[in-house]
């Protein structure tokens, strides 16, 4: 056993960080040297801010486009089993808080091999996200006619520099930039809300129609391409709740996060309801779902229809914080879980490294540079770059979220040999949720491969991700069994 999961009791010269809770067995060093300068407040925002992303704010355009009303539907069902995976992902948290995360915990009921699948699937996942979420952000600023000659891939890579720069300063500065993007995300979806409520209250004319329910009626109703291109939009829906898991990441740089943590999870249940669904719903009364488009902000149409002047600016401007706060998680999370695999052996050693702040730097360059090739896609295909790393994010999201169910399966197993025990806190209906959640998450793949296209295409690239971590695996498998020796030593 390595220095990750090392027994308590065989570790005497090892003090186990506050981080961990009495009488759990287990340590993980690459919870050493991190600052618990995360507060309530904090945790609270960034449980909002990962639920409400890019996703929602550019994708549901285009999704409204192709499925019509029947987007709150999928966002719905998603919705659900985003809340199940986090309430699990909770629970191991209460057990024994990790900046290491799921992948601390895969190490503990898995071994090291299910801790370099999760940890480079949970790559794979935020190494493409960064990509969308700079060329999401390259597209919102093409809205105003200043950028409107800039090429793509020059704003792409300005945003993943200014992003950069602000990561690697200290968690504290992490900290308070989600706060206040998270803020600004919130009020402006509430704002909408309202806005939305009283236009469609008062019959007020958007964009020469009336909002109300006929908008939906007298266009196909809520299925107007029938229930297929709305199951088949779900692997995208996915995506937007892929930044759900960052607060049990967060766990492990905050104080006293047995109090903190039940309280921001459950909220994410109603936020999702009351901000995607609502929204959505919210939209399809509006304005007509052919007028929404994959090319702008179907939050940005709506004001842009009004005429209000400034108003789709602001819009515009908002939807370019959250892509920007999608970015800064990222490389927040991807930072601490590959430190944690780094002190493993089974990520490069660079990206164990901490500068004097606390910050995992070596980690965070490794995924802004996955974003520097993604500044080279929206070069060479600015039409598709968006929608071609959207689909391999959600390969690397099911993947993250299926280990995160295994482990909270075996998790529950072990407890009822008596071996570990649960938390108060714990996922409701295990082990029958856990298993719900891994069909599901099966059934998203059987849909992405039935779309065709761009999707079809990336899960028959799944074979080569499983040769690609399986070559990489027999790489690094040396070092891991070196390391372990090292601390057992």
């Amino acid at each position: 056993m390595s220095d990750r999961t090392s027994p308590a009791a065989d570790t005497l010269s090892a003090t186990p960080p506050a981080s961990v809770a009495p009488g759990s067995p287990h340590i993980d060093a690459g919870d050493a040297g991190y600052r618990k300068d995360l507060k309530s407040r904090h945790i609270n925002m960034i449980a909002i801010g990962g639920a409400i992303g890019t996703g929602l704010f550019l994708g549901a355009g285009g999704r409204m486009a192709n499925a019509g009303p029947s987007l709150f539907i999928a966002y719905a069902v998603c919705g659900v089993f985003a809340f199940f995976v986090v309430r699990a992902l909770g629970e191991l948290v209460l057990y024994r808080p990790s900046s290491g995360a799921f992948v601390s915990y895969a190490r503990e009921f898995m071994g090291e091999k299910g801790a370099y699948t999760a940890g480079w699937l949970y790559f794979l996942n935020w190494s493409t996200t960064a990509i969308a979420d700079i060329t999401a952000a390259a597209t919102y600023a093409h809205f105003w006619a200043m950028f409107s000659d800039v090429p793509q891939w020059i704003l792409a890579l300005i945003a993943l520099a200014v992003v950069l720069a602000a990561n690697l300063i200290s968690v504290k500065y992490f900290g308070e930039m989600e706060f206040w993007f998270a803020i600004i995300k919130v009020g402006a979806l509430v704002a909408f809300m309202l806005i939305g409520i009283f236009l469609i209250v008062t019959s007020h004319d958007v964009g020469g129609h009336t909002p109300g329910l006929s908008t939906i009626t007298d266009n196909g109703g809520i299925f107007p391409s029938g229930v297929m291109p709305m199951l088949l939009l779900i692997q995208g829906v996915v995506f937007a709740y892929a930044s759900v898991e960052l607060c049990g990441v967060a766990a492990g740089e905050t104080e006293n996060p047995e109090k903190i943590m039940p309280k921001a999870i459950n909220s994410i249940m109603w936020r999702v309801g009351l901000f995607y669904v609502g929204s959505v719903v919210l939209l399809a009364l509006l304005l007509p779902y052919t007028a929404y488009s994959g090319d702008q902000s179907p939050f940005v149409t709506v004001f842009d229809k009004l005429g209000v002047p400034g108003a789709a600016g602001v819009m515009n401007l908002v939807v370019l914080t959250a892509a920007l706060s999608s970015l800064n998680s990222g490389l927040y999370s991807t930072g601490r879980i590959l430190r944690s695999m780094s002190l493993s052996g089974s990520a490069p050693k660079f990206t164990g490294v901490m500068n004097k702040g606390g910050v995992p730097y070596g980690g965070i360059l490794l995924t802004a540079a996955f974003g520097v090739l993604g500044v080279g896609l929206n070069y060479l295909m600015p039409g598709e770059a968006f929608e071609l790393v959207l689909n391999f994010a959600s390969i690397g999201i099911i993947g993250t979220w299926a280990m995160i169910m295994v482990c909270s399966l075996l998790f529950v197993n072990r407890s009822k040999e008596g071996r570990v025990t649960r938390p108060g806190y714990r996922l409701p209906w295990a082990p029958y949720t856990q298993i719900v959640t891994l069909v599901f998450l099966g059934s998203v793949l059987v849909l992405m491969w039935m779309d065709g296209g761009i999707s079809r295409t990336t899960v028959n690239c799944l074979p080569l991700i499983a040769v690609m971590l399986v070559g990489g695996w027999f790489l690094v498998r040396k070092r891991v069994r070196a390391t372990a020796a090292t601390y057992e030593g």
